[in-house]
């Protein structure tokens, strides 16, 4: 790498710990980040669990989180990095930590920090006998590659063009899924009028439908993990021999059907499949499929819907922390028949917002591919930008 040098983390950044205990949350107030609110590498800030001004002091340790800073879990997924991109006020929580950078660039370290290398060295620093956990003396020996400044900023540039595409289509689609949303509610449930016909889900969906897959068969396997919260699209797949799971295709919609799954939101709408494909995951999902005449998207919007959810998770049963809700059960979701012309606009409407969505996720998928490869090599100066 020539000129490159190599710094341990603790010698280039400073290091805040989180308040070892656990706060009491509120409706209202400060938004504070756990391990589950660090996704693919960025925050999400809106989900978060809201705390107290004096429970937000006494975890923020009168330390503000700035731009460029890094949120770093440390308990359980372990690991993972998000970089603070925009002036938003909020606090640490448990099992988390604070990368500050000072004598490194602050995007250049956090892009490192999610490349293979700096993975396989943060996997050989975890201890801990029931869960994972990287204690913050680990978190310092990690071992930075140390390029001149201007290059470290060309080489953060590259990648951070690609996160903000990728960062602008996956708003794109939140708007376009917040507006088919909005048309759903507004005319089967805000405007339903009393004549309408009572119908229940299982009536207009054919729930956990059948579908052949021979075992041993290799097939699109979807991994609950990947499955957001937040859109339609999940992070990614994989292709799996076929043992056991739930089947499904393209047009399907997958609910998490388990805790904390399902009261986090875990949904998916199906797109990513080849024609006639048949994919498969978890024994935990619960697989939804419009009937005519309704527009599939219609099933994720449902799934998605608040009062659906809160249906489904009052129907939950089971032992403690192994809740499920059932198929059987989800069916019998009370619904209001419109007109057979609201359906037609709303599938209508549905007709020219999903293909966007469609367009916009494959891109999605493309820059993710190109920057995941570009990043290893450009981190280990086998690729070198000119400056």
């Amino acid at each position: 790498m020539g000129e490159w040098k190599e710094y341990k983390l603790g010698d280039i950044c400073d290091l805040l710990d989180c308040l070892h205990k656990t706060p009491k949350y509120s409706e209202d107030g400060f938004p504070m980040v756990r391990v589950t609110d660090v996704k693919n590498g960025y925050l999400e800030i809106m989900n978060c669990l809201k705390v107290n001004e004096d429970v937000f002091n006494a975890f923020s340790k009168n330390y503000q989180p700035k731009i460029g800073d890094i949120v770093f879990t440390r308990v359980g997924s372990y690991g993972l990095s998000a970089l603070v991109k925009r002036h938003e006020r909020f606090c640490i929580g448990q099992n988390t930590s604070l990368i500050i950078p000072k004598k490194i660039y602050p995007e250049f370290a956090f892009y490192y920090l999610i490349s293979t290398d700096a993975r396989q060295q943060i996997d050989g620093l975890v201890g801990g006998s029931t869960q994972p956990t990287i204690s913050m003396q680990s978190i310092r020996k990690i071992i930075f590659p140390f390029p001149p400044l201007p290059e470290q900023k060309a080489i953060a540039s590259v990648l951070s063009s690609l996160d903000d595409k990728i960062d602008l289509l996956h708003r794109q689609n939140k708007t376009l899924e917040a507006m088919a949303e909005t048309l759903f509610r507004q005319w089967f449930v805000e405007e339903a009028e009393e004549s309408w016909e009572d119908i229940l889900l299982g009536d207009i969906a054919d729930i956990n439908p059948t579908y052949k897959l021979k075992k041993g068969e290799v097939a699109s396997y979807l991994e609950m993990s990947n499955v957001s919260n937040s859109t339609f699209n999940p992070s990614g797949w994989t292709k799996r021999e076929f043992s056991s799971g739930m089947k499904f295709q393209n047009g399907d919609t997958l609910l998490a059907r388990i805790t904390p799954c399902l009261e986090n939101g875990k949904t998916c709408f199906v797109t990513f499949l080849d024609e006639d494909e048949i994919g498969w995951g978890s024994t935990e999902y619960i697989v939804i499929r419009m009937k005519q005449p309704f527009h599939p998207f219609i099933s994720y919007i449902i799934a998605r819907d608040k009062d659906f959810r809160e249906f489904a998770i009052s129907t939950m049963s089971g032992s403690s922390g192994r809740q499920r809700a059932s198929a059987n059960v989800i069916k019998e979701f009370d619904l209001k028949l419109p007109p057979a012309p609201i359906i037609e606009e709303l599938n209508n409407h549905l007709a020219g917002i999903v293909p966007k969505l469609e367009i916009n996720s494959n891109q999605i998928h493309t820059l993710e591919k190109l920057r995941d490869t570009l990043l290893p090599k450009l981190m280990s100066g086998e690729v070198r930008i000119e400056l």
